[in-house]
């Protein structure tokens, strides 16, 4: 009894110290570039795999999104389609950019999706979940990864082809780390921390939608 007390105990202070975290780094997000490089072109191999290493990173608006996208490939059937869909969608996005094809309201459809993303994350029963769902989901994260490419695109807009694909590819596998690194999360630590009571996923999902909305607010 006194065991599962101070487990229910750990588990409050690891949710709020979590949550409180993700809420200040929303407030904080103006105040982080968006170009690790400084705003400069890329203009050889390793200055376009750091700016696209990078740029998912520093913005905290595209992290979110990619941390949720793969929280829900954890909790739902072939949920590995959602952050997938996502990945390969932002190529599409930064092709666009480079093409000078406008889309538009960028930013509000940035915001809109971590606020989708957290709401999904809190609403959505783990696991049994159908995989027409699953389906779902993954296009409207591809949807979504398109603006999140196109603001990408902004950092690499008059680069040569070398560092471009250097760029393409460095932001293709640090998204992609992190997505599956937050669906191993899920499926390790979280897993053991979790309990009915406290479902520490739909309370990730809660401060996600939360940051969301302080980056709607600040548009």
């Amino acid at each position: 009894m006194k065991q599962q007390f101070l487990s229910t105990i750990f588990q409050r202070k690891f949710i709020l110290t979590l949550v409180s975290g993700l809420m200040v780094l929303s407030f904080a997000e103006p105040a982080w570039a968006h170009h690790p490089t400084g705003g400069e072109v890329p203009n050889n191999v390793f200055q376009g795999l750091l700016s696209g290493l990078g740029h998912p990173v520093i913005g905290m608006d595209h992290l979110a999104v990619i941390v949720a996208s793969g929280l829900l490939a954890a909790a739902m059937q072939r949920g590995w389609m959602i952050p997938l869909g996502f990945v390969l969608a932002t190529m599409a996005g930064t092709a666009l950019h480079v093409q000078e094809i406008t889309l538009p309201v960028v930013e509000g459809v940035i915001a809109i999706s971590v606020i989708a993303m957290g709401t999904l994350l809190a609403i959505l029963q783990r696991e049994g979940t159908a995989i027409g769902y699953s389906l779902l989901i993954a296009f409207g994260s591809a949807i979504a990864g398109i603006f999140h490419g196109y603001a990408y695109g902004e950092a690499i807009i008059g680069a040569e082809m070398t560092p471009l694909i250097a760029y393409l590819t460095g932001f293709t596998v640090i998204q992609l780390g992190i997505a599956f690194a937050s669906y191993f999360l899920v499926q390790t630590v979280l897993s053991h921390l979790s309990s009915p009571n406290v479902p520490l996923t739909r309370l990730l999902g809660c401060g996600i939608m939360g940051m969301g909305i302080v980056f709607l607010t600040s548009i």
